[in-house]
């Protein structure tokens, strides 16, 4: 970023140079007129550019004994010593002395340079308070440092973006549009300047992400200027009217919850569940099979199928990527463009962004059910490690692998009953990008998650897993500590929301009852009988199940922590007694293996509608002394969806050239080969976690 000051000084000389060689009196400049001319290049470079870094934790790893934290110091010392018009801007924490006798924290916010080896504080201004416990850190970070610059344009960037000598030249010109004459009064007030992000090269979700916000930020914040004319900041190379955000609250609006990111822009989709619902009644209920045998339709069936092969292969997103191949054809040919767009999709990059719409789908519907939001710090770090299985678990349960699951269950319940009668082709051409999406939501974390599948590595994360999972909650537990503390924080919206959300909440919940009622009257055991004793049976079973559920928890209360051997035995006669009934029901009533799995498919959902409407009515089942029960089906529900995420990575986990494939497929070649060369320095130790 300081070739800004260089080409501002460049600029100066060559104006200077050119404002001699018009003058015909002067055809050779002195050596003293050039040293003055150049002085005067610095001054006026000085005078027109200042450049301020904002890091709050400057000040803390000033005084830190940690040896990362003191190099990171030392290394931001060093650039303010390099370049002398460089300024740091931070907050410091002072216990200060008050009129009681007693000592609080106060903060400034301070200013320092880089003088004979040491900082030099310039300015320091006291702050009402700790600025993150009035806003968001990114947004707090920029407004507390936007008071220590100078001049009538600001340009506000992000640390992974670059800049080059060239790009500088244009600055000078640029400045100009606030000036020009055709916006006559309602001159512009930010300017939007394409990106350069020097991270895309470290790996492929780096380089989906740099490509993304290339079109995102060109294209979609051009959108929004013209036409529109409205213009949001996304934190990149925008260039603002100084004095019109500092009177309005700063360049970033850092109102806690309410403005939680500047990167927030989200889609809500719902497309693949009012399909698939809506196709799991028409299986059940019969419709599909009369309407697909009738004559006509049969008459009509292939064009059918090509109209739906070209839904579904519009249906994988393709058209959004369209704006980012134009720019990039528009910048670099589209060959260029073309040859990247192929490389991005044998890299996977429909998968990783098929998974992040899944987030941004799940959060943004959280919100307008419950309100309120939550900002997760990803960290700026250069760092690359392996996230254990549970940590994956902990942060996409609920936004994805529960959705993923559903998805699923409903994909296999409408192959199973409508394959007796419909083509197979017709059903890959409905289903084929929903179970794209399934595949996504599942595995995206486990693909992109460095050494995922190596052995030892899937050995950790199993017994991290166990681990986890069997740790009682209480007083100093820790979500990464214990499932069931992190599953108590997993409700805490609900606990804060209105009774109106929480009616809506029980509603929708309401959708897993739909599996149940339609598959026991597709049951050999129901022996194609219509009553509504049949669905009432089904209810005694699930009942049944919630009072074993609930003898466990006596079981685990009683006996769990001194008398393992009787808990174990307790276990042990419930299976017993499962078996017994199964072969009671095998033998008189005629239940095949086929409707016990059907049976699976249909309880499953409706054991977890119980979970969901138990957790939204919570102080209810406390009074009615059912929370522990609601709590093992919870643990009952969450090792089975580990275990069904696990395998196919310990399966995986076998075979080492899947492992050295997935470091080639998320890593550029320079960082793979380094990544190959520790694990032989190493001598095949633990390898994951390094910078």
């Amino acid at each position: 970023m300081m070739y800004y000051r260089r080409a501002l000084e460049i600029q100066c000389t060559q104006d200077k140079s050119d404002i001699a060689k018009l003058d015909r009196r002067k055809t050779v400049e002195s050596s003293q007129e050039g040293l003055a001319s150049l002085e005067m290049a610095h001054v006026m470079a000085d005078i027109k550019f200042t450049y301020v870094v904002s890091c709050q934790v400057y000040g803390m790893q000033k005084t830190s004994k940690d040896k990362r934290e003191r190099a990171s110091y030392v290394n931001i010392l060093n650039l303010m010593l390099m370049f002398p018009s460089l300024r740091v801007a931070y907050i410091d924490e002072v216990e200060a002395p008050t009129s009681n006798g007693t000592t609080e924290k106060t903060y400034y916010s301070v200013l320092v340079k880089g003088v004979d080896k040491y900082d030099q504080e310039i300015y320091r201004i006291k702050l009402p308070g700790k600025p993150t416990d009035i806003g968001e850190g990114k947004p707090e970070n920029q407004n507390h440092a936007i008071v220590f610059t100078r001049g009538e344009a600001l340009q506000a960037i992000d640390m992974n973006q670059d800049n080059y000598l060239e790009e500088a030249f244009k600055m000078r010109n640029v400045l100009e549009e606030f000036e020009r004459q055709k916006y006559r009064k309602s001159k512009p007030t930010i300017l939007g300047l394409r990106e350069h992000i020097f991270t895309g090269s470290v790996s492929s979700l780096a380089w989906f992400m740099s490509n993304q916000e290339t079109s995102f930020v060109t294209i979609g914040q051009q959108v929004l200027a013209n036409p529109l004319r409205v213009r949001f900041h996304y934190g990149h190379p925008d260039i603002f009217d100084r004095l019109f955000p500092i009177t309005r609250g700063g360049i970033s609006k850092a109102s806690k919850t309410i403005n939680l990111s500047e990167d927030i822009f989200s889609g809500y989709c719902t497309y693949s569940l009012c399909i698939l619902y809506g196709r799991l009644y028409l299986v059940m209920s019969g419709l599909e099979r009369s309407i697909l045998l009738d004559p006509r339709i049969q008459a009509n069936i292939k064009p059918l199928e090509n109209a739906l092969a070209s839904q579904s292969f519009f249906q994988l997103g393709l058209l959004l990527v369209l704006p980012m191949v134009m720019e990039v054809g528009l910048e670099k040919g589209f060959r260029t463009a073309l040859g990247e767009f192929v490389i991005m999709q044998l890299q996977l990059a429909s998968v990783f962004f098929t998974f992040q719409l899944g987030t941004k789908t799940h959060y943004y519907g959280r919100t307008i059910l419950h309100g309120g939001a939550k900002y997760i710090p990803t960290g700026r770090g250069f760092v690359v490690y392996h996230a254990k299985f549970a940590q994956n678990y902990r942060m996409y349960s609920r936004s994805h692998f529960v959705k993923g699951l559903e998805l699923l269950i409903l994909l296999v319940v409408y192959l199973v009953y409508g394959s007796s009668y419909r083509s197979s082709s017709l059903y890959l051409f409905v289903t084929f990008s929903i179970w794209f999406l399934v595949a996504s939501w599942l595995f995206a974390p486990f693909i992109f998650n460095p050494s995922c599948f190596e052995w030892q590595k899937t050995v950790d994360d199993w017994t991290d897993w166990r681990k986890w999972m069997g740790n009682r909650g209480g007083i100093g537990m820790s979500v990464d500590q214990s499932w069931e503390a992190w599953w108590i924080s997993e409700q805490e919206h609900l606990r804060k929301t209105s009774i109106r959300s929480l009616f809506l909440e029980i509603i929708l919940s309401l959708r897993f009852l739909i599996y149940q009622y339609g598959i026991v009257y597709h049951l050999n055991i129901a022996r194609r009988s219509k009553s509504i004793l049949v669905y009432a049976l089904s209810w005694l079973v699930m009942l049944s199940v919630l009072v074993v559920l609930k003898m466990v928890s006596i079981g685990r209360q009683k006996f769990g922590t001194d008398l393992q051997l009787m808990f174990r035995i307790l276990k042990g006669l419930l299976f017993l007694g499962f078996v017994s009934v199964m072969a009671v029901l095998f033998v008189v009533g005629n239940l095949t293996i086929s409707d016990v799995f059907a049976c699976i498919l249909g309880f499953m959902p409706t054991g977890w509608c119980i979970l969901l409407i138990g957790q939204a009515c919570s102080p209810l089942v406390k009074k009615a002394m059912l929370w522990d029960s609601i709590m093992e089906l919870g643990r009952a529900y969450e090792n089975m969806m580990g275990l069904i995420l696990f395998l196919p990575i310990g399966l995986l986990s076998w075979f080492p050239f899947v492992s050295e494939f997935q470091t080639r497929l998320l890593f550029n070649q320079a960082f793979s080969r380094g990544l190959q060369i520790s694990r032989i320095l190493a001598g095949q130790k633990d390898f994951g976690e390094f910078e």
